[in-house]
């Protein structure tokens, strides 16, 4: 059994050898250990393997000494910025009033700029707004101050408690539990490593999953406004394009009176999508819910526990039931993208699929050598189509569904109409390549394959549904 330790370390010589001693002493092993003084002077995680007996017993021995996180705590950094005479003595009233408030600088900069007045940027700890408040009161008689928000792309001005007022923000944003703010601690955390052992700077990166966050949390609600579409296919049939601003379409096939549902957006937006949902269709609590994803790309699977049956291919099934198992998906497997992954899951929400509800109507096709290959057909009511699975370009186990009597293609991600988003669709597209290198596992076979399906469409006028923006409609000419 393993568990991950967020610890709360003095910045005294010997802190990290006294927990070494704890686990080795309870006969654990220690599988995992990041510290970077220059992001945090205090937080060390920990990540311990032994027996759920052992793990208890380490949560004791942990918490008498004091290195167990307090989570109740309300500790955090408030930056200042102080407008002071250039003169000689001009901070020392400042640094005075500091300490007679009795608080802690975490951070201090300044630099003459060849005006009369310096700008000094102090962090302050504050475990007491009031009395912050009334600490500007006495430092505005003092000179101009500035309270600086945060800003991670920037610099990191918090040397001490970066992870807490950084996944606090996050949290507060998309209103996560306490639970999973802990988890979102650990993730945040084996991103930071993962950058540093790469030698890049984080604040980009950081700022990009801020920025992700807050247009996450800016759609929800009343704020939730995707652009949705009807589509005339036959007499009988029509396809409904919603598209929300953040995540991937969600397609309903009406024919017949029967309907289907192709791939579906971030779980954080369910109550939205299930209002529209039974604004198209009046009998929806009533019929059975079946719906076909063409990969297991989570802003493509995040509603599936709302659906009777889940229609996949063979390789995306196997990925929603490692997930299940508590196994990495194919996303996960990739070392560099796993932390990204789990942050995302973690702010919109995701929960596993339980594999009973799948359906695999495909052969299994373990080794594709074609950019595309044809692995069978699928039937709904008047459509008609074949079914082909690329060789992984975008993810593994993604499908291209083609009918080629109603000139019709839905193409999941590997072919998405760039032209026809949204201003929020491109705002939200932009920070999938910052956080996973490429939303492509294959860039190259990616592009191979977009090829191939223009190959494929026959001669005609032709309606290509892909997974982000609006349709596109594309001529064959003979």
């Amino acid at each position: 059994m393993r568990k991950t330790y967020v610890t709360s370390m003095p910045n005294r010589i010997g802190a990290f050898l006294r927990a070494s001693k704890c686990f080795s002493a309870l006969g654990i092993n220690i599988t995992r250990v990041s510290y970077n003084k220059a992001v945090d002077s205090h937080t060390l995680f920990i990540d311990a393997e032994g027996t759920e007996e052992q793990l208890k017993r380490a949560d004791e021995e942990l918490e008498k000494i004091g290195y167990l996180q307090n989570t109740d705590t309300k500790t955090s950094i408030v930056l200042l910025e102080f407008c002071l005479k250039d003169v000689p003595g001009s901070v020392t009233d400042v640094l005075t009033l500091i300490d007679e408030f009795n608080f802690n600088i975490s951070y201090i900069s300044s630099q003459e700029n060849g005006t009369d007045y310096q700008y000094f940027k102090m962090g302050l700890y504050v475990d007491d707004y009031d009395k912050i408040s009334n600490f500007l009161t006495e430092a505005e008689k003092l000179c101009k101050v500035r309270v600086i928000d945060y800003n991670s792309s920037e610099k990191v001005y918090d040397n001490s408690i970066f992870y807490n007022a950084y996944v606090m923000g996050l949290s507060q944003m998309m209103g996560l539990s306490e639970t999973i703010r802990q988890e979102l601690l650990v993730h945040v955390n084996l991103a930071m490593q993962t950058l540093d052992e790469q030698g890049l700077s984080p604040y980009r990166t950081f700022d990009s999953i801020s920025k992700f966050a807050e247009l996450l949390a800016a759609s929800k609600g009343k704020s939730f406004s995707p652009r949705i579409s009807t589509h005339k296919i036959t007499e009988s049939t029509e396809i409904i394009l919603i598209e929300p601003p953040c995540g991937s379409n969600t397609i309903i096939i009406k024919s017949n009176d029967c309907i289907l549902f192709v791939d579906s957006g971030y779980a954080c937006y369910a109550e939205e999508m299930q209002d529209i949902f039974k604004q198209i269709i009046p009998n929806y609590n009533e019929i059975k819910k079946t719906i076909l994803i063409t990969h297991a790309d989570v802003d493509h699977c995040g509603l599936l526990p709302l659906f009777d049956e889940i229609i996949a291919s063979h390789k995306t099934a196997l990925c929603l039931t490692n997930e299940f198992s508590g196994e990495n998906g194919y996303r996960e497997r990739n070392p560099l993208h796993k932390p990204y992954i789990n942050i995302c899951k973690l702010l919109t929400s995701y929960q596993c699929t339980n594999p009973d509800k799948i359906a695999v109507l495909w052969e299994d096709m373990e080794k594709i050598t074609e950019p595309l290959t044809q692995i069978g057909f699928f039937d709904f009511e008047e459509l008609h189509f074949e079914v082909y699975e690329g060789k992984g370009g975008h993810l593994p186990g993604e499908i291209v569904l083609i009918d080629y009597n109603n000139h019709i293609a839905i193409t999941g991600d590997i072919y998405i109409n760039i032209h026809g988003l949204t201003a929020q669709q491109a705002e939200y597209n932009q920070y999938a390549p910052i956080l996973m290198t490429s939303v492509d596992t294959d860039p190259t076979l990616c592009m191979e394959e977009r090829k191939a399906i223009m190959q494929r469409l026959g001669v005609g006028k032709w309606q290509i549904f892909g997974a982000h923006g609006f349709k596109k409609d594309y001529s064959v000419n003979a």
